[in-house]
């Protein structure tokens, strides 16, 4: 905790403060003086990173009634859950940033639904089959929490303690869908099928997942801020190759193939060489032109009005106490 009383410093005195307190490793807390742009993109990324864990619900939500067995439906349920809880914790991180600007959780809802507030490119994707319950929950949340334990020892201590006990949960998810995925690569020819046809159909979801590489060398981009406030270590591209390494061995060691006839480790560069995706698709998607965007929101939009009467009761009664 700083015992600096910032009311006393000017303007570049505070800056020079702050940054030294992250350098040293300090944490940020909600009610500490930080400067708008930190404030600002830690907003827009917590706010995301909410709502898409809400948004990320669904696809798997739309198997709860056709699990194949009432053990994996008792798992998928479960795991929607625990999602819908971890939007609704971080939901609640990002109130505090927002209340010194006079907005609240239903602001952020609000952005959503008039499209101001985008969620993760893989939410507007279809899930057709239970393979694809599968991949969101394995290769899916398995990048995800390479995104998430980036960003375990954030600067902002909220969010780092939010992100310690979301990606404890999210463990348990990636074993979810790993055993999906066993039982599908172990069953019948056409098992087998499906799941290869669920990996094709979502490889340019996953590859976008960590966004594109060629933002890091422009410096207004979020990634470069974030890594200036010691949000998160690692950028775009590194977080992908750390899948890559992962996982690509998994797949091919299951008997299934990459849909990407160049990829392969290069040995003397030490990375991954990869068939770039289509990344003004990316753009398309994430401002809700995917496959099931709408329909995703509608449903969202939907249950946002029908509960709008049960905050504004619990609003009533807390301004009568």
């Amino acid at each position: 905790m700083s015992t600096v009383d910032f009311s006393k410093l000017t303007e570049e005195e505070k800056l020079q403060q702050f940054m030294e307190r992250i350098e040293n490793g300090e944490k940020i807390e909600a009610d500490d003086w930080m400067p708008d742009e930190y404030r600002k993109v830690l907003i827009k990324l917590i706010s995301m990173h909410g709502i898409s864990e809400i948004m990320g619900a669904l696809p798997e939500k739309e198997w709860v009634p056709k699990a194949p067995s009432l053990r994996k439906k008792l798992g998928i349920m479960a795991k929607v859950q625990d999602e819908m809880g971890h939007g609704q914790l971080l939901l609640r991180v990002v109130e505090d940033l927002l209340e010194p600007l006079g907005k609240n959780r239903e602001d952020i809802m609000e952005d959503l639904l008039t499209g101001d507030l985008k969620f993760h490119n893989v939410f507007h994707m279809e899930a057709p089959t239970w393979a694809d319950a599968g991949i969101i929950a394995w290769l899916v949340d398995g990048a995800a929490i390479m995104t998430q334990t980036n960003m375990l020892q954030a600067s902002y201590g909220p969010y780092s303690r939010a992100l310690h006990r979301i990606c404890a949960e999210e463990v348990f998810h990636a074993q979810h869908g790993e055993s999906i995925i066993m039982a599908l690569a172990e069953g019948s020819e056409q098992q087998r099928a499906m799941l290869q046809e669920a990996i094709n159909r979502w490889w340019q979801s996953l590859l976008m997942f960590f966004g594109p590489a060629s933002a890091e060398t422009t410096g207004s981009s979020k990634q470069d801020i974030t890594i200036k406030y010691k949000i998160r270590t690692k950028t775009n591209e590194q977080l992908r190759q750390d899948f890559f390494t992962k996982y690509v061995p998994r797949v091919l060691a299951l008997g299934f193939k990459i849909p990407d006839d160049t990829m392969h480790f290069d040995e003397e560069k030490g990375k991954w060489v990869y068939q770039e995706p289509d990344w003004s698709e990316f753009k398309k998607i994430i401002a809700g032109h995917g496959p099931k965007s709408q329909s995703r929101l509608q449903l969202r939009r939907m249950a946002f009005e029908n509960s709008r009467w049960v905050r504004e009761a619990l609003g009533a009664k807390s301004d009568a106490m």
